[in-house]
């Protein structure tokens, strides 16, 4: 059957004019000897290679052909396997994909896909040669939570704050010369509704030099779409598919679509899957191996937000049921503006024979580029639970094991002094007073069994007690935008909610008075321990 499509549609190419070709849905997938993206009749064809249409996945034969039906629409890939790399486009991206859309799509504001006769296509593969730094880190990729530009303005801001604090990391690096990661992620809210703004997004990643998958998120949807199956039009014609997978040596990524459009309703979108998803996961997932970390990037949380149900039950407890049997799965969500680690368990549907760890990740926009300006001109964009913005990397190992990473961005009115660890103290109490202020420790990348612990002084290392409070230092920030007589800034960040992540220890007043030194130490459980440090002083007074 493959070679007979095949062979129609090699025959049809060759006796009826471009402009009136008949749909077709085959190629090859080749060895591109001089990578210029064209197959030349000296390069071969991949065998086993997986295609897909996002609900159907096909592998290459033994010359490289492949042959999917022709449904007007789709948008086709190839799975990139490990040791390849793909061509990139004009705009940087990685060009792995092509939309098979002969038929007019609707028509919405932001262009969605424009029709095109639905003409075979071969997909280029590389051997990929290793960055200097892989041979000793190991797979290294970066990951963005939600850019989400309302403005050109806003894509100012994420190219000078985010993508440039990523350069200056790399310059700092063993290996300037060489790209900043292996691959790139961002998790959804690429844009805050302006569609138009993603060639500008596209351009500001594309200046870090890493190849780079998008997941869509609910600001990314056309709106303008009469349902959920029309809604990512615009962002696929941008980015490519809205689901499919990408492989590496160390690890296989599985980016998804995860927010359901539900135009009219409030609110319009909800969390979950639709069934061609699960028919590509049911298909696609079977063939990968165990022994590699297996990544799920998507946009909305699978654990439940406070207060609103999120993400379809029925579609999460499915897609525990696909995972279950994987040793080594990591999920990334982001979406909340907020960053916390989940592990999930029997409470919430999961039966692996281990937690499974989903880091919901924090924002690249912060509390969506808000907050006071600093000497760049760039707002603070500290987050609600006290997270500077920034973005997290992920390095990977051979054998399922990873390491994850936050890296707060370059400045801001609330910057911490130290990359992992934000503190909050009284500057002056009295002597003798009552012991009831403390110090206050936000660990950005810790969750409810990190260990953290405070000393003043050189005393003795003491435990500090995890609270689920606001961070004073948000608290702080919002009663000075109370109290001030004018606006200082655009959009002042948001009122300060529950930290997942915050410590507190009192503070002593019976100790000598005159300036004492906190030091406050977490272990995180991938980058080890982590300091920071303050300090308070003790005054006499009389009544």
């Amino acid at each position: 059957m493959l070679r007979t499509l095949l062979l129609l549609c090699t025959a049809l190419a060759a006796v009826v004019p471009p402009v009136a070709a008949m749909p077709c849905n085959a190629g090859r997938v080749f060895l591109d000897a001089d990578r210029d993206g064209h197959a030349d009749p000296d390069e071969p064809g991949l065998p086993d290679v997986a295609v897909s249409d996002g609900l159907r996945v096909v592998r290459t034969d033994a010359e490289g052909r492949y042959a999917l039906p022709v449904e007007s629409g789709r948008t086709v890939f190839v799975v990139k396997p490990a040791g390849y790399a793909v061509p990139a486009g004009v705009d940087g991206l990685p060009r792995f994909w092509r939309h098979l859309q002969p038929e007019p799509g609707p028509a919405l504001r932001y262009g969605g896909i424009p029709a095109a006769p639905a003409a075979c296509h071969d997909f280029a593969l590389w051997p990929q040669t290793p960055a200097p730094r892989r041979r000793a880190e190991a797979l290294r990729v970066l990951v963005f939570g939600d850019p989400q530009p309302k403005t050109a303005q806003d894509v100012a801001h994420y190219r000078g704050d985010i993508v440039q604090a990523v350069l200056d990391d790399a310059a700092q690096d063993a290996h300037p010369h060489v790209p900043a990661a292996d691959l790139g992620l961002s998790l959804g809210d690429i844009v805050h509704d302006d569609l138009s703004l993603y060639p500008l997004v596209t351009a500001a990643t594309a200046a870090l030099g890493v190849p780079w998958l998008h997941a869509p998120g609910n600001h990314d949807l056309d709106f303008d779409a009469a349902g959920d199956e029309d809604s990512l039009r615009t962002f696929r014609n941008s980015f490519g598919p809205d689901t499919f997978a990408w492989e590496e040596r160390e690890a296989v990524f599985v980016v998804l679509d995860d927010v359901i459009y539900l135009p009219g309703q409030r609110p319009e979108y909800i969390g979950g899957l639709r069934q061609a998803q699960f028919a590509f996961l049911e298909a696609y997932l079977p063939t990968v191996p165990k022994d590699r970390l297996l990544v799920l990037a998507m946009h909305v949380p699978l654990f439940e937000e406070p207060g609103r149900d999120g993400f379809r039950d029925t579609d999460r407890a499915r897609l525990f049921a696909l995972l279950r049997d994987f040793p080594h799965v990591l999920v990334l969500s982001a979406h909340r503006h907020t960053q916390q680690h989940v592990f999930h368990d029997a409470a919430s549907g999961w039966q692996g024979a281990a937690p499974l760890h989903e880091y919901n990740v924090g924002a690249a926009c912060g509390a969506f580029w808000s907050g006071v300006k600093d000497a760049r001109g760039i707002p603070d964009a500290t987050m609600s639970d006290g997270t500077p913005n920034g973005y997290a990397v992920l390095t990977v190992r051979p054998g399922g094991a990873y390491a994850l990473a936050w890296r707060p961005a370059q400045g801001g009115a609330l910057a911490p002094t130290t990359p992992a660890i934000a503190l909050h103290a009284p500057k002056v109490l009295r002597h003798g007073a009552w012991p009831g202020f403390a110090v206050y420790a936000n660990v950005f990348m810790g969750h409810e069994r990190t260990r953290v612990e405070y000393r003043v002084d050189d005393g003795p290392w003491q435990p500090m007690r995890r609270v689920l409070q606001p961070d004073p230092r948000v608290l702080a920030e919002n009663l000075r935008d109370d109290q001030a007589a004018a606006l200082r800034g655009y959009d002042r960040i948001p009122e300060a909610t529950p930290s997942p992540h915050l410590w507190r220890g009192p503070l002593p007043t019976d100790l000598a008075p005159g300036e004492h030194r906190i030091e406050v130490r977490a272990f995180d459980d991938w980058q080890g321990e982590q300091r920071a440090a303050t300090s308070y002083r003790l005054d006499v007074a009389t009544p």
